[in-house]
């Protein structure tokens, strides 16, 4: 239930928005143009939205610093920090993270960043993903996290550490991703080697 401050309380329904892991950076999902997250929320039902907080360079994180092979004590990252919305809810915080000294002066330094959005442009660069590693973990969200998403006490997130590696199993993006749980679904389908 959700208390609406002069409107009462209401009873949530529970409607998870899947993350299709193992779909959603195929290469035949680039013919639409849309992102990732794009393509799956409408593909739900549901009307998409991304508002870009900042873009920063900045000095990375430690475990951002090891998957993405840079520099952990100095500026070497821009981050980019954005808040995704499915029918004006929110759902998911993203944090990504690439190598400074290739995105300065592009687009990646840009809130719009063009058709396929940041993976277009790094393909631009030179780096086709070919692989993912996806590293997911349960926890109980920072206060801004619970206030960002809305969590009623007690709810935990999901949180993705995602690294894109190229044609060259080269990593080239990180992102971490914190979704909301009680409204979060991952699907992975994977062929068994």
């Amino acid at each position: 239930m959700t208390a609406k401050h002069g409107r009462g309380v209401f009873v949530r329904e529970p409607q998870k928005l899947f993350r299709f892991g193992s779909d959603r950076y195929s290469i035949k999902n680039r013919e639409t143009g849309l992102t990732p997250f794009r393509l799956e929320a409408q593909r739900q039902g549901k009307t998409p939205r991304i508002d870009v907080l900042y873009i920063e360079r900045e000095t990375p994180p430690l475990d951002v610093a090891e998957r993405l092979g840079v520099a952990s004590a100095e500026q070497s990252v821009v981050h980019r920090e954005n808040h995704y919305f499915a029918d004006d809810e929110p759902v998911q915080i993203v944090s990504t993270y690439l190598r400074w000294d290739e995105a300065q002066g592009t687009l990646l330094m840009q809130p719009k960043t063009g058709k396929d959005g940041i993976y277009g442009r790094l393909e631009d660069l030179g780096h086709v993903m070919t692989r993912v590693r996806d590293e997911i973990s349960a926890r109980m969200p920072t206060p801004e996290e619970a206030r960002f998403l809305q969590l009623l006490p007690g709810v935990p997130v999901l949180e993705v550490l995602h690294t894109s590696l190229d044609q060259d199993l080269q990593p080239f993006e990180v992102s971490r991703y914190v979704h909301r749980a009680d409204q979060t679904g991952l699907l992975y389908e994977l062929p068994v080697e």
